[in-house]
């Protein structure tokens, strides 16, 4: 696996269960269920499918009353399930916020409560670093960067690239692009020339590829940057039906590792997908329950992920989880 210490199927992580072993689950006694409150982005792509899944499994696995609430895309949405979790007296708080800001008022509210927050997958942005307890997820930064450089291998550095920007304000298209735009700091050849939010969802990716190819200068691009993809399935369907082989025409780069961008691999229509591991249940839960029982746990939790070429999809596909 090209240089990338890949995430370990077991998902258990750095030894994160070793840290947080022992007697945690005790602590509740049986006839007191940990109950946890806990707030989804939504169910925008395969990818935040399956980490539901993850998380409804492993709950469900502990004995854990689960309460879920899907923001849908809403910001709004998902403070308002928070501030239910806190009228309600949960145990724990975990979310995955919509985007990074504009949670502080809500997250004091939980801290005056004596409720422990987790974020999970994503990262908020506040000015009190105590208003959560920890932060499990992927460094979308260096995500960024391991696209950024199959772009430069893909294109020998040469390239017009249109980028398909995850949902405006959330932390993975944040740095994602930021990491994408490092790289190309040092190849003067490769540019951003066409940029748009397809908000992390196929069919949204797929109509603003549409708008990029009916652009004057559509003929340019040779590379296709999408944030996740699902986007990146989407503008695989645009590009085929305007005639154009995706993955041949236009190199294509994307983030996330599902099933599907494996199977658009093996048919020769995707070349690199960076992956960003999902099955975030078991690490979640480590911290949850450390969390309820005041024990100290790591303020951040890095994931371990690999990047996979169009050569590895047909071995690499059985073995996928998601």
């Amino acid at each position: 696996m090209k240089n990338i210490n890949v995430l370990n199927r077991s998902i258990s992580l750095l030894g994160l269960s070793a840290v947080l072993a022992g007697s945690v689950a005790a602590t509740f006694a049986a006839d007191k269920k940990l109950v946890v409150g806990f707030s989804q982005v939504g169910a925008e792509s395969g990818w935040r499918t399956a980490n539901t899944d993850s998380i409804k499994a492993e709950a469900a696995k502990r004995g854990i009353d689960l309460r879920f609430s899907d923001a849908q895309q809403k910001e709004e949405n998902q403070i308002k399930a928070i501030r239910s979790f806190i009228a309600e007296g949960v145990d724990v708080i975990a979310f995955s916020p919509v985007v990074e800001t504009g949670f502080e008022p809500v997250l004091q509210e939980a801290k005056k409560a004596g409720i422990p927050v987790v974020l999970s997958d994503r990262a908020v942005k506040v000015s009190d670093p105590s208003l959560y307890v920890s932060f499990l997820g992927s460094d979308f930064i260096e995500e960024g960067k391991r696209a950024g450089n199959e772009a430069v291998k893909l294109t020998d550095g040469k390239a017009n690239i249109a980028e398909l920007v995850g949902t405006v304000g959330s932390a993975p298209a944040i740095d994602r692009k930021k990491g994408f735009e490092e790289v190309l700091k040092s190849h003067p050849d490769m540019k951003i020339i066409m940029s748009q939010s397809g908000d992390f969802t196929r069919a949204k990716g797929k109509e603003v590829m549409e708008a990029f190819l009916k652009a004057p200068n559509a003929k340019d691009i040779n590379l296709v940057f999408a944030h996740n993809d699902d986007m990146a399935l989407g503008a695989i369907q645009a590009m085929e039906e305007a005639g154009i082989k995706p993955g041949v025409d236009i190199k294509i780069v994307s983030i996330d590792g599902v099933k599907g961008a494996f199977e658009a691999m093996k048919d020769g229509k995707l070349n690199v997908t960076v992956e960003c591991n999902p099955l975030l249940g078991p690490q979640l839960f480590d911290l949850i329950e450390a969390a309820a029982a005041k024990k100290e746990v790591p303020k951040r939790v890095v994931t371990q992920e690999g990047v996979f070429e169009q050569s590895q999809a047909a071995a690499e596909l059985p073995k996928r989880q998601y």
